[in-house]
């Protein structure tokens, strides 16, 4: 049993002597499947407070020979598997935290050099065979371990990423560990001595740099989580049970915390969860997380677009991003579609797989991510701000004249002209409108268009705004009239969607006249 080779269970028993405890051990038969296979090479990258260590900590405890782990595991999900005991800690592992190994090396230019002594220092006093010649790399010592004695390895390495992100303008670190990478994993003979290999952190492979030094592992990334999904992160269903037994308001919770979208699954960032499940306190929580020092220089890059997209997005708007051209290189990002795709990674943004579109998953980092433009002092957002603050005093007014100009103005101003005309175009422009709602109303919840009218948006005040705000339900037509929109929100009975809410509610009906290149707009209280 050692620090890194064949460790204990301990740091899983902190895990379970946590006051909240959400199982997630099905990855272990999963796992299990893939041992000894050209799918037991996995790269799972998701972003900070997504159980990262949790995971790799649980899978040194079941394989590790370094312990018994059997009680530990019994009664968890993985304990139903039939093969359970035939894995359970019968395999010699590696675990290394890259981010542990930076953090203790005085010479960051040196820290290979460390991790690969403090393991070898182990393993040759496991096997004795090594001191029968010398060995100068980790690789080369495992395949000497397999050639004396058939043994195979399962190496789990928590923040692989690490140097690939922080030092990124090091070109010998990255070289150093690009080395590494290539020899613990690359070719023919790792084949022989690597049982299962898993790898945890933030970022993907896909990056010029490591590709080739790693092609030969599946990736498990925020856009693409396959058949791993739902252990990335909480699944809807678990936290409803958590809801329910820790009497919290499930709908409340999924409003700040829901968003991330994987596979089939509405993920919910388990930190998050955790923290207003024991605090009974909603707030962001995201702000704890090392990532927030990542996204204020990403989101105040000049690129074209990108201020307009993150207003876009903050005020409800899905965008649609090309991810392939992210090439994991923090130092060389040289487009939108690039700082879009890495604020997913780093979870500041959720992923639509099926429409290839980015959005703000949550009230939570719909939060931080006002409070990073906030830090950055666009000019540009603190213009529109003060319009759609404008705007919004007027709808509340119940002034349709004054909510025509304004939306009037912002629908010239930041829709471009070829867009003018799109149907589309008159929806965006409504969400971003009303931007500054956001400090008092949720997301606003938006159907699908429907002919050539647009279905309703619903803006709902938060609790703590309820009594001050009413709810808004609003209606766009095109070439039409505001009153025709508003007859359609009384006859299709939108306000039924929201009949749980017991406060105030406005009827507000927009037209859009193509050919004059004018807006109406009325507004009325809906009387139950």
């Amino acid at each position: 049993m050692g620090r890194f080779v064949n460790p204990d269970n301990s740091a899983f028993q902190v895990a379970l002597n946590s006051e909240i405890y959400v199982d997630k051990t099905g990855l272990l038969e999963y796992t299990n499947h893939v041992l000894d296979t050209p799918e037991g090479y996995i790269c799972n990258s998701r972003p900070r407070r997504f159980g990262k260590s949790y995971a790799a900590n649980m899978l040194a405890a079941y394989y590790s020979k370094g312990c018994n782990s059997e009680k530990m595991f019994s009664g968890l999900e993985i304990s139903k598997a039939a093969d359970f005991k035939t894995h359970l800690n019968q395999y010699d592992v590696i675990h290394m935290d890259i981010q542990w190994f930076v953090s203790n090396c005085s010479d960051v230019n040196r820290v290979i050099t460390f991790i690969t002594k403090s393991v070898l220092d182990e393993l040759q006093e496991i096997y004795p065979c090594l001191a029968q010649q010398p060995v100068a790399t980790l690789p080369d010592a495992l395949s000497r371990i397999k050639d004396k004695t058939g043994q195979k390895f399962v190496i789990i390495i928590d923040e692989w990423d690490v140097l690939i992100r922080d030092e990124s303008a090091n070109k010998k670190v990255q070289a150093d560990y690009i080395n590494f990478l290539r020899g613990m994993f690359k070719g023919t003979e790792p084949t022989k001595y690597i049982q299962l290999a898993y790898l945890t952190g933030i970022l993907p492979i896909r990056k010029e740099k490591t590709q080739s030094a790693l092609n030969n592992f599946d990736e498990i990334t925020m856009l693409q989580a396959g058949r791993l999904a739902p252990y990335i992160g909480f699944t809807e269903e678990e936290v409803k049970l958590l809801c329910e037994n820790y009497h919290q308001d499930y709908k409340k919770v999924k409003k700040w915390y829901d968003g991330y979208l994987l596979e089939n699954y509405q993920v919910y960032n388990p930190r998050a969860v955790v923290s207003v499940i024991l605090k009974a306190e909603f707030r962001s929580y995201w702000s704890q997380t090392g990532s927030y020092e990542a996204v204020v220089p990403l989101i105040s890059m000049d690129f074209e677009g990108l201020k307009t997209a993150i207003i876009e997005m903050l005020s409800g708007t899905e965008l649609k991003v090309n991810t392939a051209s992210f090439k994991n290189d923090p130092a060389n990002i040289k487009s939108c579609d690039e700082v879009l795709t890495y604020l997913i990674h780093l979870g500041y943004l959720g992923y639509n797989q099926k429409y290839q579109t980015a959005f703000v998953p949550n009230e939570e980092i719909r939060q931080e991510l006002i409070h990073a433009v906030e830090s950055v002092k666009w000019d540009e957002m603190l213009v529109f701000w003060r319009k759609s603050e404008e705007l919004l005093n007027a709808t509340l007014d119940m002034d349709g004249k004054a909510v025509a100009e304004q939306i009037e103005k912002i629908h010239s101003e930041y829709v471009s002209v070829i867009q003018y005309h799109n149907e589309n175009s008159l929806s965006s422009v409504l969400s971003i409108a009303y931007l500054s709602s956001m400090q008092y109303y949720f997301k606003p919840v938006r159907e699908l268009p429907t002919g050539r009218g647009f279905a309703d948006f619903i803006f709902l005040p938060k609790p703590e705004y309820k009594n001050d705000y009413p709810a808004l339900v609003v209606e766009l037509k095109w070439n039409k009239n505001a009153k025709t929109a508003l007859q359609q929100i009384k006859e299709k009975k939108y306000p039924d969607s929201i009949r749980d809410y017991a406060g105030d509610i406005l009827l507000v009906g927009i037209n859009y006249d193509k050919d004059r290149k004018k807006h109406e707009c009325l507004i009325e209280t809906y009387e139950l």
